[in-house]
């Protein structure tokens, strides 16, 4: 009795559930962690398993003979795994069958997690590796514990030289990223350092890593720096290149023969073969860098540079760096120097594009510079002296400006030595016949349409407008026109284009939506004010009491750009 008790206590001691059936599969025993695991009430003892167990495969067991190991199986929530052996006289005959499970659902669950952290560092690595960049990350001690591929590119160490060492192994010159962090514990920006055995040039980006709070170790990204320099000198390269293709435009393609036209196409003619200083006067879209390409191509310029400087696209603390350029160490960190365009378009012609947009400070650079053709790089203080024909052109009342003290006098006088003034669309109607025409022909052909003609009911709608946005807003409508049209059409007509102004808004009868009629109205407002500041938009803006933000943004939905 006492060795009985010791087995039943030992049974009710383990972390297995432990099922014991006589030869009938009736319960002789069932311990508590069995009880517990399958939820059972008491009562149980002396029944048949299945009674109590509906999915159980004991009584197979007792019948059969046959052990079966390791089953998993589902029971409630829980995840368990089981084992079934049968119970055997010294005769060999079958006289129970005992089943040992346990609880798996913990171990189930940690083994999940186990894989999902695999495939997620997996895929981790996967990401690393792909970058360009190179990356290296070291542990709380700074010993390393990870490179990609791009790090071992770059230094030309392997995994195996750096991982488990001190993050100094791969410094040639300079203090370790990953030292210096350990001990701050603070991140780390812009470092250059000299990385072995390439004894290359780096910049090195970093920061710690916390888990919880915890510093864990810290992460790098390594720039290769004369990587970084030789793409810079490319891309420079590219764009002398660009700014340097040959001016692309001469007076045949300047369309018109109405008396304007005429007068200012022969005054270009006359100045292109001196060296003399041209300012091109119109308003947004007349054609005034038609004029600078065809001025430079029939000069004896034409076959050297041709360099356009837009005054207002380039940031006002920029303009000065890409006009004169700099030398080495004018600004922290850099390195080599940028010739300026100004020193780019020696020999040739240098067009000011938006010259009133052009902050006040560089203006008095740009004085001197036309005095004389000096000027000095950022940065240095060496005089450099270039042969540069300037070509100017603005949509600005450089006259008012003056008086309001917002362009230099002597900026002004220096550039109207020959002024041009090109006229607005409106004032030179009779070349809408022939300028749509040419974009009829032009756009049919860039969109591989077959346009064959414009009829004359078009023809007289067009010139019933008046054209804010001039020469560029015709085609832009003649554009838009030719994509309404049916791809088995090839006469355009006026009820392709889109309505240009309202009707008398006296009238009773409207039509289109409110919305359609609010926004043509919309669009009629700031034509007028366009044409009112003679095409100014810092003015148009400031009078219609919005930003100039949001006057570029009506003028380009309104196809007034």
């Amino acid at each position: 009795m006492e060795l009985m008790k010791f087995y039943r206590t030992v049974l009710e001691s383990i972390i297995e559930g432990v099922i014991i059936v006589d030869s009938d599969a009736r319960i002789l025993y069932i311990n508590k962690m069995a009880v517990r695991l399958l939820n059972l009430k008491d009562g149980f003892l002396g029944k048949h398993v299945v009674e109590v167990i509906p999915n159980t495969r004991l009584h197979i067991v007792v019948r059969t003979g046959i052990p079966e190991v390791d089953e998993v199986q589902n029971v409630g929530d829980n995840i368990i795994i089981t084992s079934r052996m049968p119970l055997k006289d010294e005769n060999d005959n079958v006289v129970g069958a005992v089943a040992v499970f346990r609880d798996i659902t913990s171990m189930r669950k940690l083994a999940e997690e186990i894989t999902n952290l695999h495939q997620i560092e997996a895929r981790l690595k996967a990401i690393i590796d792909s970058t360009y960049d190179a990356i290296s990350v070291a542990d709380e001690n700074g010993n390393v514990v990870l490179v990609n591929k791009a790090y071992t590119k770059i230094t030309g160490l392997k995994p195996e030289d750096v991982i488990g060492k001190p993050a100094t192994v791969d410094i040639a010159e300079g203090e370790s990223i990953h030292m210096l962090i350990s001990k701050t514990k603070k991140p780390i920006y812009n470092a250059r350092l000299k990385v072995y055995p390439s004894k290359r040039e780096v910049i090195v980006n970093a920061l710690p890593l916390f888990v919880k709070g915890e510093f864990r170790g810290s992460v790098a990204v390594v720039h290769d720096v004369s990587e970084i320099l030789n793409l810079t000198k490319e891309l420079e390269a590219v764009k002398r290149y660009i700014r340097h293709i040959k001016a692309k435009y001469t007076f045949d393609d300047i369309i018109g023969q109405s008396e304007k036209m005429l007068i200012a196409k022969e005054q270009a003619k006359k100045v292109a073969k001196t060296p003399a200083t041209v300012l091109l006067r119109g308003e947004s879209g007349t054609g005034k860098e038609l004029f600078a390409h065809a001025i430079h191509n029939a000069s004896n310029r034409s076959d050297k540079p041709f360099v356009t400087v837009n005054c207002a696209a380039i940031p006002e603390n920029m303009l000065e760096v890409e006009l004169f350029g700099y030398v080495e160490d004018a600004f922290m960190g850099t390195k080599g120097e940028k010739v300026g365009l100004i020193e780019e378009a020696d020999g040739g012609t240098l067009f000011l594009d938006e010259i009133g947009k052009m902050p006040l400070s560089l203006q008095a650079k740009i004085v001197r510079f036309i005095e004389n053709g000096e000027f000095i790089p950022v940065g240095s203080n060496r005089i450099k002296k270039v042969n540069v024909r300037i070509i100017a052109s603005t949509n600005m009342d450089l006259e008012q400006m003056l008086k309001r003290r917002e362009f230099l006098s002597e900026l002004y006088y220096r550039l109207n030595v020959f002024p041009i003034f090109i006229p607005p669309l409106r004032e030179r109607k009779e070349d809408i016949d022939e300028l749509a025409n040419h974009f009829v022909k032009k756009i049919s052909n860039q969109y591989r349409r077959n346009i064959t003609k414009i009829t004359d009911n078009a023809i007289s709608y067009l010139k019933s407008y008046d054209w804010p946005g001039n020469v560029r807003e015709l085609e832009n409508v003649i554009g838009r026109a030719i994509i309404n049209m049916s791809i088995t059409e090839n006469v355009l007509d006026k009820r392709h284009f889109p309505t240009l102004f309202l009707e008398n808004t006296n009238q009773t009868k409207y039509e289109g939506s409110l919305k359609s009629l609010v926004e043509d109205f919309e669009r009629k407002v700031i034509e007028a004010a366009l044409r009112e500041n003679k095409g100014d938009r810092n003015l148009t803006a400031k009078k219609l009491g919005i930003s100039l933000r949001t006057l570029y943004y009506k003028m380009e939905r309104y196809g007034l750009i």
